[in-house]
Protein backbone atom coordinates (compact mmCIF):
# COMPACT_ATOMS: atom_id res chain seq x y z
CA UNK A 1 0.00 0.00 0.00
CA UNK A 2 1.44 3.32 -1.00
CA UNK A 3 2.17 5.85 1.85
CA UNK A 4 1.88 9.64 1.81
CA UNK A 5 5.00 11.11 2.94
CA UNK A 6 4.71 14.38 5.38
CA UNK A 7 6.51 16.18 3.11
CA UNK A 8 5.01 16.56 -0.01
CA UNK A 9 1.85 16.71 2.33
CA UNK A 10 3.19 19.66 3.77
CA UNK A 11 4.68 21.55 0.88
CA UNK A 12 1.40 20.63 -1.68
CA UNK A 13 -0.09 23.61 -1.01
CA UNK A 14 -1.99 24.21 -4.08
CA UNK A 15 -3.65 20.49 -3.91
CA UNK A 16 -4.80 21.04 -0.31
CA UNK A 17 -8.33 22.61 0.74
CA UNK A 18 -8.24 26.25 0.78
CA UNK A 19 -8.93 27.54 4.05
CA UNK A 20 -9.22 30.71 5.16
CA UNK A 21 -6.36 32.36 7.06
CA UNK A 22 -6.61 34.12 10.11
CA UNK A 23 -3.58 36.79 11.08
CA UNK A 24 -2.37 37.46 14.37
CA UNK A 25 -3.78 40.66 13.83
CA UNK A 26 -7.31 38.98 13.47
CA UNK A 27 -6.73 36.69 16.27
CA UNK A 28 -5.90 39.51 18.66
CA UNK A 29 -8.80 40.98 17.51
CA UNK A 30 -10.80 38.31 19.08
CA UNK A 31 -9.16 39.84 22.79
CA UNK A 32 -7.05 36.80 22.94
CA UNK A 33 -2.93 37.17 24.18
CA UNK A 34 -0.21 36.56 21.77
CA UNK A 35 2.16 33.78 23.03
CA UNK A 36 5.79 34.55 23.16
CA UNK A 37 8.42 33.07 21.29
CA UNK A 38 8.45 29.26 20.15
CA UNK A 39 12.36 28.94 19.17
CA UNK A 40 13.45 30.88 21.88
CA UNK A 41 11.75 28.34 24.16
CA UNK A 42 12.98 25.54 22.38
CA UNK A 43 16.52 26.41 21.87
CA UNK A 44 17.06 27.54 26.13
CA UNK A 45 16.90 23.39 26.46
CA UNK A 46 20.59 23.51 24.41
CA UNK A 47 22.08 26.37 26.25
CA UNK A 48 20.63 25.62 29.99
CA UNK A 49 21.83 22.52 31.79
CA UNK A 50 19.12 22.44 34.36
CA UNK A 51 16.81 22.81 31.75
CA UNK A 52 18.07 19.96 29.71
CA UNK A 53 18.39 17.88 32.43
CA UNK A 54 14.32 18.00 33.45
CA UNK A 55 13.55 18.00 29.29
CA UNK A 56 15.47 15.13 28.55
CA UNK A 57 14.50 13.28 31.82
CA UNK A 58 10.62 13.98 31.53
CA UNK A 59 10.41 12.89 27.95
CA UNK A 60 12.63 10.12 28.02
CA UNK A 61 10.20 8.97 31.26
CA UNK A 62 6.83 9.14 29.27
CA UNK A 63 8.48 7.72 25.88
CA UNK A 64 9.78 4.49 27.52
CA UNK A 65 5.99 3.83 28.89
CA UNK A 66 4.04 0.83 27.04
CA UNK A 67 0.55 1.16 26.12
CA UNK A 68 -2.26 -1.53 25.15
CA UNK A 69 -4.94 -1.79 22.98
CA UNK A 70 -8.12 -3.04 25.25
CA UNK A 71 -11.98 -3.34 24.15
CA UNK A 72 -14.08 -1.81 26.53
CA UNK A 73 -15.74 -4.62 29.23
CA UNK A 74 -19.62 -3.94 29.48
CA UNK A 75 -19.12 -3.59 33.04
CA UNK A 76 -16.87 -0.52 33.05
CA UNK A 77 -14.10 -1.85 35.11
CA UNK A 78 -10.95 -2.18 33.59
CA UNK A 79 -9.80 -5.82 34.95
CA UNK A 80 -12.70 -7.12 32.75
CA UNK A 81 -11.75 -5.50 29.44
CA UNK A 82 -10.31 -7.61 26.85
CA UNK A 83 -6.94 -7.12 24.99
CA UNK A 84 -7.09 -6.02 21.41
CA UNK A 85 -3.46 -6.99 19.85
CA UNK A 86 -4.48 -6.54 16.29
CA UNK A 87 -5.40 -3.06 14.96
CA UNK A 88 -4.41 -0.44 12.30
CA UNK A 89 -4.69 1.81 15.06
CA UNK A 90 -2.35 -0.02 17.11
CA UNK A 91 0.11 -0.57 14.29
CA UNK A 92 0.47 2.62 13.88
CA UNK A 93 1.02 4.02 17.38
CA UNK A 94 3.55 1.88 17.34
CA UNK A 95 4.88 2.96 14.41
CA UNK A 96 4.26 6.45 13.81
CA UNK A 97 6.09 6.78 10.40
CA UNK A 98 8.73 4.66 8.33
CA UNK A 99 11.52 6.79 10.90
CA UNK A 100 10.35 6.69 14.07
CA UNK A 101 8.95 4.13 16.38
CA UNK A 102 6.82 5.21 19.13
CA UNK A 103 9.58 5.54 21.66
CA UNK A 104 11.17 8.28 19.74
CA UNK A 105 8.21 9.85 18.61
CA UNK A 106 6.66 10.07 22.10
CA UNK A 107 10.16 11.66 23.13
CA UNK A 108 10.23 14.08 20.35
CA UNK A 109 6.59 15.31 21.02
CA UNK A 110 7.25 15.68 24.89
CA UNK A 111 10.46 17.87 24.52
CA UNK A 112 8.18 20.30 22.12
CA UNK A 113 5.18 20.74 25.19
CA UNK A 114 7.34 20.54 28.14
CA UNK A 115 9.38 23.75 26.52
CA UNK A 116 6.33 25.29 24.55
CA UNK A 117 3.16 24.07 26.18
CA UNK A 118 2.29 22.46 22.64
CA UNK A 119 2.67 19.42 21.20
CA UNK A 120 1.54 18.38 17.19
CA UNK A 121 0.72 15.52 15.67
CA UNK A 122 0.19 15.82 11.46
CA UNK A 123 -1.72 13.17 9.95
CA UNK A 124 -0.92 11.66 7.09
CA UNK A 125 -3.35 9.73 4.52
CA UNK A 126 -3.15 8.34 1.28
CA UNK A 127 -5.44 9.93 -1.09
CA UNK A 128 -7.47 6.37 -1.53
CA UNK A 129 -8.00 5.93 1.86
CA UNK A 130 -9.12 7.83 5.29
CA UNK A 131 -7.54 6.32 7.77
CA UNK A 132 -4.31 7.25 9.06
CA UNK A 133 -1.70 6.18 7.78
CA UNK A 134 1.40 8.26 9.30
CA UNK A 135 2.02 10.23 12.08
CA UNK A 136 4.77 13.28 12.51
CA UNK A 137 5.63 15.34 15.48
CA UNK A 138 5.88 18.71 13.77
CA UNK A 139 7.50 22.03 15.83
CA UNK A 140 5.01 24.26 17.32
CA UNK A 141 6.71 26.99 15.74
CA UNK A 142 5.64 26.25 12.65
CA UNK A 143 2.08 25.44 13.12
CA UNK A 144 -0.65 28.08 13.47
CA UNK A 145 -4.31 27.99 14.37
CA UNK A 146 -6.87 29.00 11.67
CA UNK A 147 -9.57 31.31 14.25
CA UNK A 148 -13.14 31.15 13.01
CA UNK A 149 -15.84 33.40 14.60
CA UNK A 150 -18.70 30.84 14.17
CA UNK A 151 -17.01 28.05 14.34
CA UNK A 152 -14.22 28.98 16.47
CA UNK A 153 -11.62 26.60 14.35
CA UNK A 154 -11.37 26.47 10.81
CA UNK A 155 -8.07 24.20 10.47
CA UNK A 156 -4.55 25.12 10.95
CA UNK A 157 -1.97 26.58 8.93
CA UNK A 158 2.00 25.23 8.81
CA UNK A 159 4.55 26.97 7.35
CA UNK A 160 7.79 25.47 5.81
CA UNK A 161 11.49 26.31 6.38
CA UNK A 162 11.83 28.14 3.04
CA UNK A 163 8.72 30.07 4.59
CA UNK A 164 5.69 28.38 2.32
CA UNK A 165 2.51 27.72 3.98
CA UNK A 166 0.26 24.69 3.93
CA UNK A 167 -3.29 24.79 4.77
CA UNK A 168 -4.44 22.01 7.30
CA UNK A 169 -7.76 20.39 7.73
CA UNK A 170 -9.33 19.75 11.63
CA UNK A 171 -9.02 15.93 10.70
CA UNK A 172 -4.95 16.05 9.43
CA UNK A 173 -3.85 17.78 12.89
CA UNK A 174 -4.14 16.48 16.46
CA UNK A 175 -2.92 19.14 18.57
CA UNK A 176 -2.33 18.92 22.98
CA UNK A 177 -1.32 21.71 24.51
CA UNK A 178 -1.29 22.99 28.29
CA UNK A 179 -4.21 25.40 28.18
CA UNK A 180 -3.04 29.25 28.12
CA UNK A 181 -5.23 31.43 30.11
CA UNK A 182 -4.72 34.32 27.52
CA UNK A 183 -5.01 32.46 24.26
CA UNK A 184 -7.68 29.35 24.04
CA UNK A 185 -5.44 28.74 20.29
CA UNK A 186 -2.36 28.34 22.18
CA UNK A 187 -0.66 26.57 24.83
CA UNK A 188 1.83 27.57 27.67
CA UNK A 189 4.77 26.39 28.95
CA UNK A 190 6.69 26.56 32.01
CA UNK A 191 9.87 28.10 29.84
CA UNK A 192 7.66 30.90 29.63
CA UNK A 193 7.39 32.25 32.64
CA UNK A 194 11.49 31.92 32.72
CA UNK A 195 12.86 33.03 29.63
CA UNK A 196 14.46 35.78 32.01
CA UNK A 197 16.04 33.89 34.63
CA UNK A 198 17.24 31.51 31.70
CA UNK A 199 18.90 33.90 30.16
CA UNK A 200 20.25 35.43 33.38
CA UNK A 201 22.18 31.62 33.81
CA UNK A 202 23.14 31.42 29.83
CA UNK A 203 25.02 35.37 30.18
CA UNK A 204 26.69 34.37 33.42
CA UNK A 205 28.19 31.28 32.06
CA UNK A 206 29.13 32.96 29.35
CA UNK A 207 30.57 35.86 31.71
CA UNK A 208 32.68 32.95 33.68
CA UNK A 209 33.71 32.11 30.96
CA UNK A 210 35.37 35.05 29.56
CA UNK A 211 36.45 35.61 32.91
CA UNK A 212 39.06 32.66 32.54
CA UNK A 213 39.90 33.51 28.69
CA UNK A 214 40.84 37.11 29.22
CA UNK A 215 43.62 36.91 31.96
CA UNK A 216 41.33 34.99 34.71
CA UNK A 217 40.96 38.48 36.30
CA UNK A 218 38.19 41.60 35.97
CA UNK A 219 38.71 44.08 33.66
CA UNK A 220 40.85 47.55 34.24
CA UNK A 221 41.84 50.79 32.32
CA UNK A 222 45.72 51.08 30.79
CA UNK A 223 46.19 55.20 31.19
CA UNK A 224 48.68 56.92 29.70
CA UNK A 225 49.72 60.65 30.21
CA UNK A 226 49.55 62.00 26.45
CA UNK A 227 47.75 61.00 22.99
CA UNK A 228 49.42 57.56 21.34
CA UNK A 229 49.40 57.61 17.80
CA UNK A 230 47.88 54.94 16.00
CA UNK A 231 50.96 53.28 15.86
CA UNK A 232 51.65 53.63 19.50
CA UNK A 233 48.02 52.23 20.24
CA UNK A 234 48.40 49.27 17.80
CA UNK A 235 51.92 48.35 19.97
CA UNK A 236 50.22 48.65 23.40
CA UNK A 237 47.42 46.44 23.02
CA UNK A 238 50.23 43.79 21.53
CA UNK A 239 51.96 43.58 23.85
CA UNK A 240 49.61 44.04 26.34
CA UNK A 241 47.52 41.03 25.31
CA UNK A 242 50.96 38.54 24.20
CA UNK A 243 52.25 39.11 28.06
CA UNK A 244 48.80 39.21 29.79
CA UNK A 245 45.71 37.73 27.92
CA UNK A 246 44.78 33.92 28.28
CA UNK A 247 44.44 31.40 31.24
CA UNK A 248 48.40 30.92 31.39
CA UNK A 249 49.07 34.58 31.73
CA UNK A 250 47.11 34.86 34.82
CA UNK A 251 48.34 36.86 37.82
CA UNK A 252 51.22 37.71 35.86
CA UNK A 253 53.21 41.36 36.88
CA UNK A 254 52.51 44.37 34.69
CA UNK A 255 55.40 46.09 33.52
CA UNK A 256 54.37 50.00 32.28
CA UNK A 257 56.65 51.97 30.90
CA UNK A 258 56.97 55.70 29.59
CA UNK A 259 53.94 57.22 31.96
CA UNK A 260 51.39 54.03 31.34
CA UNK A 261 49.11 53.51 34.54
CA UNK A 262 46.78 50.50 35.11
CA UNK A 263 43.50 51.25 36.93
CA UNK A 264 41.62 48.70 38.36
CA UNK A 265 37.54 48.09 37.93
CA UNK A 266 37.17 47.19 41.38
CA UNK A 267 35.03 44.19 40.66
CA UNK A 268 36.43 40.84 41.54
CA UNK A 269 34.39 37.52 40.61
CA UNK A 270 33.39 36.98 44.66
CA UNK A 271 31.49 40.33 43.67
CA UNK A 272 29.51 38.89 41.00
CA UNK A 273 28.36 35.47 43.48
CA UNK A 274 28.50 33.04 40.62
CA UNK A 275 28.33 30.45 42.94
CA UNK A 276 24.55 31.63 44.14
CA UNK A 277 23.67 33.17 40.94
CA UNK A 278 23.36 29.60 39.71
CA UNK A 279 22.07 27.92 42.54
CA UNK A 280 19.07 29.89 42.48
CA UNK A 281 18.62 29.73 39.13
CA UNK A 282 18.75 26.10 39.24
CA UNK A 283 15.60 26.28 41.38
CA UNK A 284 13.90 28.79 39.69
CA UNK A 285 14.01 26.16 36.85
CA UNK A 286 12.78 23.38 38.95
CA UNK A 287 10.10 25.31 40.76
CA UNK A 288 8.79 26.06 37.34
CA UNK A 289 8.60 22.47 36.50
CA UNK A 290 7.30 21.52 39.77
CA UNK A 291 10.13 19.40 40.06
CA UNK A 292 12.69 18.66 43.14
CA UNK A 293 16.39 18.72 43.72
CA UNK A 294 16.06 14.33 43.98
CA UNK A 295 14.19 14.04 41.03
CA UNK A 296 17.49 14.92 39.11
CA UNK A 297 19.66 13.60 41.46
CA UNK A 298 20.38 15.93 43.83
CA UNK A 299 20.41 13.54 47.05
CA UNK A 300 22.67 14.34 50.06
CA UNK A 301 21.87 11.27 52.08
CA UNK A 302 20.92 8.55 49.74
CA UNK A 303 19.37 5.09 50.80
CA UNK A 304 17.25 2.24 49.37
CA UNK A 305 14.03 3.98 51.08
CA UNK A 306 14.34 7.35 49.79
CA UNK A 307 15.44 5.99 45.87
CA UNK A 308 12.25 3.94 46.10
CA UNK A 309 10.19 7.26 47.09
CA UNK A 310 11.92 9.37 44.51
CA UNK A 311 11.01 7.16 41.71
CA UNK A 312 7.60 6.46 42.73
CA UNK A 313 7.20 10.29 43.08
CA UNK A 314 8.55 10.87 39.97
CA UNK A 315 6.28 8.25 38.44
CA UNK A 316 3.09 9.87 39.75
CA UNK A 317 3.54 13.51 39.85
CA UNK A 318 5.50 14.20 36.41
CA UNK A 319 5.31 10.97 34.61
CA UNK A 320 1.62 9.70 34.68
CA UNK A 321 0.01 13.68 34.04
CA UNK A 322 1.74 13.74 30.56
CA UNK A 323 0.64 9.99 29.58
CA UNK A 324 -2.88 11.26 30.74
CA UNK A 325 -2.86 13.86 28.29
CA UNK A 326 -1.46 11.69 25.91
CA UNK A 327 -4.22 8.90 26.51
CA UNK A 328 -6.53 11.86 25.90
CA UNK A 329 -5.50 12.70 22.57
CA UNK A 330 -5.41 9.27 21.30
CA UNK A 331 -9.01 7.94 22.56
CA UNK A 332 -10.76 11.11 21.41
CA UNK A 333 -9.18 12.41 18.45
CA UNK A 334 -6.96 9.57 16.88
CA UNK A 335 -9.54 6.34 17.65
CA UNK A 336 -12.62 8.18 16.29
CA UNK A 337 -10.14 8.40 12.63
CA UNK A 338 -10.29 4.70 12.15
CA UNK A 339 -14.58 4.74 12.13
CA UNK A 340 -16.59 1.83 13.24
CA UNK A 341 -13.90 -0.35 13.32
CA UNK A 342 -12.78 1.51 16.78
CA UNK A 343 -16.39 1.22 18.72
CA UNK A 344 -15.77 0.31 21.78
CA UNK A 345 -11.56 0.38 21.78
CA UNK A 346 -9.47 2.43 23.84
CA UNK A 347 -6.19 3.20 24.39
CA UNK A 348 -4.68 2.50 28.07
CA UNK A 349 -0.62 3.26 29.36
CA UNK A 350 0.58 0.63 31.94
CA UNK A 351 1.01 1.98 35.10
CA UNK A 352 4.48 3.52 35.54
CA UNK A 353 4.31 3.95 39.09
CA UNK A 354 6.08 1.08 41.04
CA UNK A 355 4.18 -0.77 43.31
CA UNK A 356 4.35 0.08 47.22
CA UNK A 357 5.70 -3.49 48.58
CA UNK A 358 5.59 -2.97 52.38
CA UNK A 359 2.15 -1.61 52.29
CA UNK A 360 0.99 -4.42 49.83
CA UNK A 361 2.20 -6.79 52.27
CA UNK A 362 0.37 -5.30 55.39
CA UNK A 363 -2.81 -4.75 53.74
CA UNK A 364 -2.38 -9.07 52.70
CA UNK A 365 -1.85 -9.84 56.08
CA UNK A 366 -4.80 -7.99 57.30
CA UNK A 367 -6.93 -9.53 54.66
CA UNK A 368 -5.35 -13.15 55.48
CA UNK A 369 -6.13 -12.71 59.37
CA UNK A 370 -10.07 -11.29 58.73
CA UNK A 371 -10.31 -14.22 56.01
CA UNK A 372 -8.85 -16.96 58.99
CA UNK A 373 -11.29 -15.40 61.42
CA UNK A 374 -14.24 -15.64 59.39
CA UNK A 375 -13.62 -19.06 57.84
CA UNK A 376 -13.15 -20.63 61.60
CA UNK A 377 -16.16 -18.99 62.64
CA UNK A 378 -18.06 -21.08 60.05
CA UNK A 379 -18.53 -19.64 56.88
CA UNK A 380 -17.76 -20.47 53.51
CA UNK A 381 -14.62 -20.31 52.30
CA UNK A 382 -15.40 -18.77 49.00
CA UNK A 383 -17.11 -15.99 50.27
CA UNK A 384 -14.61 -14.97 52.84
CA UNK A 385 -12.05 -14.58 49.92
CA UNK A 386 -14.31 -12.29 48.15
CA UNK A 387 -15.56 -10.21 51.03
CA UNK A 388 -11.96 -9.45 51.99
CA UNK A 389 -10.48 -8.48 48.66
CA UNK A 390 -8.45 -11.86 48.30
CA UNK A 391 -8.36 -13.53 45.22
CA UNK A 392 -10.05 -16.67 44.45
CA UNK A 393 -7.65 -19.55 45.48
CA UNK A 394 -9.44 -23.03 43.97
CA UNK A 395 -7.97 -25.16 41.82
CA UNK A 396 -8.80 -24.59 38.40
CA UNK A 397 -7.80 -28.07 37.12
CA UNK A 398 -9.66 -30.65 35.06
CA UNK A 399 -10.70 -32.67 38.64
CA UNK A 400 -11.93 -29.57 40.41
CA UNK A 401 -15.45 -30.65 39.50
CA UNK A 402 -15.19 -34.33 39.95
CA UNK A 403 -14.15 -34.96 43.27
CA UNK A 404 -17.31 -34.07 46.17
CA UNK A 405 -16.10 -30.82 47.69
CA UNK A 406 -16.63 -31.19 51.62
CA UNK A 407 -19.43 -28.89 53.23
CA UNK A 408 -18.67 -26.25 55.63
CA UNK A 409 -20.31 -26.44 59.05
CA UNK A 410 -23.53 -24.87 59.33
CA UNK A 411 -23.63 -21.26 60.34
CA UNK A 412 -26.46 -21.17 61.39
CA UNK A 413 -27.42 -18.37 64.27
CA UNK A 414 -29.05 -18.95 67.77
CA UNK A 415 -31.16 -16.38 68.52
CA UNK A 416 -32.32 -17.79 71.95
CA UNK A 417 -34.35 -20.85 73.36
CA UNK A 418 -36.28 -21.72 69.84
CA UNK A 419 -34.99 -19.60 67.86
CA UNK A 420 -32.87 -19.79 64.44
CA UNK A 421 -31.82 -17.09 62.40
CA UNK A 422 -34.63 -17.50 58.80
CA UNK A 423 -31.19 -16.74 57.14
CA UNK A 424 -28.99 -18.75 58.24
CA UNK A 425 -30.39 -22.37 56.41
CA UNK A 426 -29.58 -20.59 53.10
CA UNK A 427 -25.70 -21.71 54.62
CA UNK A 428 -26.63 -25.35 55.04
CA UNK A 429 -27.15 -25.61 51.24
CA UNK A 430 -24.13 -23.25 50.06
CA UNK A 431 -22.36 -23.43 47.07
CA UNK A 432 -24.04 -26.33 45.55
CA UNK A 433 -23.87 -24.84 41.78
CA UNK A 434 -21.04 -24.01 39.68
CA UNK A 435 -20.59 -22.43 36.41
CA UNK A 436 -19.32 -24.54 33.30
CA UNK A 437 -17.41 -23.00 30.23
CA UNK A 438 -17.10 -24.90 26.98
CA UNK A 439 -13.78 -23.48 26.34
CA UNK A 440 -12.53 -23.62 22.79
CA UNK A 441 -11.53 -20.60 20.60
CA UNK A 442 -15.01 -18.80 20.21
CA UNK A 443 -15.26 -18.75 24.24
CA UNK A 444 -15.63 -15.40 25.30
CA UNK A 445 -13.19 -13.78 27.86
CA UNK A 446 -16.20 -13.22 30.51
CA UNK A 447 -17.28 -16.96 29.93
CA UNK A 448 -13.92 -18.14 30.03
CA UNK A 449 -13.47 -15.74 33.58
CA UNK A 450 -16.59 -17.16 35.15
CA UNK A 451 -15.96 -20.59 34.68
CA UNK A 452 -15.89 -22.42 37.69
CA UNK A 453 -17.84 -19.80 39.67
CA UNK A 454 -19.98 -21.05 42.64
CA UNK A 455 -23.04 -20.16 43.73
CA UNK A 456 -25.04 -21.15 46.65
CA UNK A 457 -28.33 -21.93 45.65
CA UNK A 458 -30.38 -22.04 42.36
CA UNK A 459 -31.64 -18.41 42.64
CA UNK A 460 -28.57 -17.26 42.60
CA UNK A 461 -26.99 -19.34 40.14
CA UNK A 462 -30.10 -18.63 37.45
CA UNK A 463 -29.66 -14.99 37.85
CA UNK A 464 -26.12 -14.76 36.23
CA UNK A 465 -27.57 -17.71 34.09
CA UNK A 466 -31.52 -17.64 32.86
CA UNK A 467 -32.78 -20.80 33.21
CA UNK A 468 -29.97 -22.35 33.91
CA UNK A 469 -27.74 -21.33 30.66
CA UNK A 470 -26.62 -18.55 28.59
CA UNK A 471 -23.98 -15.88 30.77
CA UNK A 472 -25.71 -12.77 31.12
CA UNK A 473 -22.25 -11.10 30.34
CA UNK A 474 -21.71 -13.05 27.50
CA UNK A 475 -19.99 -11.33 24.52
CA UNK A 476 -20.25 -13.68 21.84
CA UNK A 477 -23.41 -12.08 20.75
CA UNK A 478 -21.27 -9.46 19.22
CA UNK A 479 -19.24 -11.56 16.80
CA UNK A 480 -21.99 -13.70 16.56
CA UNK A 481 -21.78 -16.79 18.57
CA UNK A 482 -24.15 -18.16 20.67
CA UNK A 483 -23.40 -18.62 24.59
CA UNK A 484 -22.84 -22.73 25.40
CA UNK A 485 -22.17 -21.78 29.08
CA UNK A 486 -24.61 -23.06 31.62
CA UNK A 487 -24.33 -23.78 35.58
CA UNK A 488 -25.07 -27.74 36.90
CA UNK A 489 -25.09 -28.98 40.55
CA UNK A 490 -21.50 -29.52 42.22
CA UNK A 491 -21.80 -32.73 42.06
CA UNK A 492 -22.01 -33.25 38.83
CA UNK A 493 -19.11 -34.17 36.55
CA UNK A 494 -17.58 -32.07 33.90
CA UNK A 495 -18.32 -34.86 31.58
CA UNK A 496 -22.06 -34.95 32.86
CA UNK A 497 -22.47 -31.33 32.80
CA UNK A 498 -21.43 -31.35 28.96
CA UNK A 499 -24.12 -33.37 28.30
CA UNK A 500 -26.49 -31.87 30.34
CA UNK A 501 -29.79 -30.27 28.92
Amino acid sequence: MARTVLGGLLNRAATATPVPFVSRAATRAFGFGQRRDAVAQMQAMGSVGTLFAIVDRTANATSQVEWKLWRKAKSGKKEDRIEVTAHAALDLWNKPNPFMPRQEFVEAYQQHHDLTGEGWWVIARHPSYKIPLEMWPVRPDRMSPVPDPERFLAGYMYTSPDGQQTALELDQVIFLRRPNPLDPYRGMGPVQSILSDLDATKYSAEWNRNFFLNSAEPGGVLEVDRRLDDAEFDELRMRWNEQHKGVANAHRVAIAEGGLKWVDRKMSQRDMQFVELRAVSRDVIREAFGIPAFALGEVADVNRATAEASKSWFAEMLTVPRLERIKGALNHELLPMFGSTAQGLEFDYCDPVPPDVETEAAQLTARANAAAALVTAGFDAQDVTSAVGLPDMRHRGPAATDAPVPQQPSARRHLGPGLVDEEAPEFDAAMRWVAVAKDDDNTCEPCRENDGRLYRNRAAAYKDYPGGSGYVHCEGAEFGNDCRCKVVKRRMSREEADGAS
